[in-house]
């Protein structure tokens, strides 16, 4: 049986959490919380963090600045997740590593790279446990900061779901302005890895827009590779993906990406540009490419799902 709590948000500037925020959520609800396998504290930077703890074992951590997932540990304490050596917790610049929001633009655009949604605060609004396994949903609205470089009011709701083996999150964005917009978006996930053992497969087929070794101007093809791998830099886009990839990190972990209306996936390892960290990570992304256009009071939602064996 289900059980859960709503919990209050935090702060709207980048305060640390200190006595403010115990004071918002106040002690009764986060002791509830804590029961739930949901922790509040203070994390890198003095930033907001919420720790998840399933009964199984497995943790995460997410950062309410950027919605950033940073960590997710199996039972064995190994973490999957990777952040940057150069990830910097300041509360102004995004966290560089974990998953991070890219939206509502993926990429260079109109507006800063990636979009505003992974360097803005995010609320904790809810936790619950079902059967030892913590849920917690962040939400994210429109806000001056927001609306002087993407002129919309909206509301993103992202659910993060902890099991023994599993994390799990649903996205859904909804209009909530009087008028249409759209976005493209991301998950811009980095896996802990061995550049020169990891593998992708399940991409065979695809359409690629392969931005090496222009950016700006990608060059359009079909991957014809069962296996692909990362012998330098890789910066790919592949449109119209299948539901499911497996990630071989080349440190003994072969993990299951699922998804659900994520319509494209995105491999990337910087190689040499980030000589300092490179060989311990790759970026596969779930992303939708093409614009999402919603209409006043329309939602888009879409499903992650990575597993280990």
């Amino acid at each position: 049986m289900a059980s859960s709590v709503s919990m209050l948000s935090s702060s709207s500037s980048c305060s640390p959490l200190g006595d403010s925020l115990r004071a918002r959520a106040g002690l009764n609800q986060q002791k509830t919380a804590a029961a739930l396998g949901v922790k509040i504290s203070e994390g890198n930077g003095g930033l907001p963090k919420v720790s998840l703890t399933s009964s199984r074992g497995s943790e995460a951590e997410i950062y309410l600045f950027g919605g950033c997932i940073t960590s997710w540990k199996l039972a064995n304490g190994k973490d999957l997740l990777f952040v940057r050596p150069d990830a910097v917790f300041n509360g102004n610049k995004p966290i560089s590593g974990g998953i991070p929001h890219c939206f509502p633009q993926f990429g260079p655009g109109p507006i800063q790279q990636h979009g505003f949604g992974r360097n803005m605060n995010w609320s904790l609004a809810d936790s619950e446990n079902s059967e030892g396994d913590p849920t917690v949903t962040l939400e994210l609205k429109d806000d001056n900061y927001s609306r002087s470089m993407w002129d919309f009011s909206f509301h993103a709701s992202y659910r993060v779901m902890l099991n023994s083996k599993s994390l799990s999150t649903v996205l859904t964005i909804t209009n909530t302005d009087k008028q249409p917009f759209s976005f493209s978006t991301a998950l811009h996930t980095y896996f802990c890895a061995s550049v020169t053992g990891a593998s992708v497969k399940g991409l065979k087929g695809c359409t690629t827009l392969n931005k090496d070794p222009d950016p700006s101007n990608p060059l359009e093809g079909k991957e014809e590779r069962e296996v692909i791998n990362f012998p330098g830099f890789v910066d790919c886009v592949y449109l119209n993906a299948p539901n499911e990839l497996l990630l071989d990190n080349g440190l003994g972990d072969v993990i299951t990406i699922k998804n659900k209306n994520w319509t494209d996936a995105v491999l990337w390892n910087p190689h040499l540009q980030m000589e300092a960290c490179y060989k311990d990570f790759v970026c596969v992304e779930n992303a939708k490419i093409g614009k999402v256009q919603l209409d006043p009071e329309q939602s888009w939602v879409a499903e992650q799902h990575i597993s280990a064996s």
